[in-house]
């Protein structure tokens, strides 16, 4: 008995550290803008997606998140236990920015699409406007091709 308590009692141990994580493990696509390539990771379950960023420390400037949902929708997040500062892109289903936010990390100010869309992708504040990149710009790659 005493065995599986502390068997039990690791496991809960692990598993709160594993809250504590930055997930570094989903899939990847490469998408483009314009000439410049992302090497994004693909947040497609609901846990991943509620975790997306959380904890990271640093992020190469050439890679994001990209937020895949089943459905088109206003799509609002924040920044709460996200270290970096990020800008999101709210994507329509053909690539187009339909509009960008600047979060503050560690926040939990809302950040939301002006219209129903079903991507988001995360980068590193001041990523896109290095590039020039604003809303209406068509962002290339798997996940927008033949919309």
């Amino acid at each position: 008995m005493k065995h599986s308590v502390s068997l039990l009692l690791a496991a809960s141990l692990l598993a709160a550290q594993a809250q504590d994580a930055p997930q570094t493990n989903l899939p990847r696509v490469t998408l483009s803008a314009g000439m410049h390539q992302i090497d994004a990771q693909v947040a497609l379950t609901p846990d991943q997606r509620s975790i997306g960023l959380m904890f990271r420390k640093e992020m190469p400037q050439h890679e994001g998140m990209l937020f895949a949902f089943e459905q088109p929708s206003t799509q609002c997040f924040w920044m709460k236990n996200t270290i970096l500062p990020l800008t999101a892109a709210f994507v329509a289903d053909d690539g187009t920015i339909v509009n960008l936010a600047d979060m503050k990390p560690q926040t939990t100010d809302s950040h939301c699409s002006t219209k129903p869309v079903r991507y988001v992708l995360e980068m590193n504040q001041g990523w896109f406007a290095k590039k020039g990149i604003k809303a209406g710009f068509k962002l290339g790659g798997t996940p927008f091709a033949g919309r």
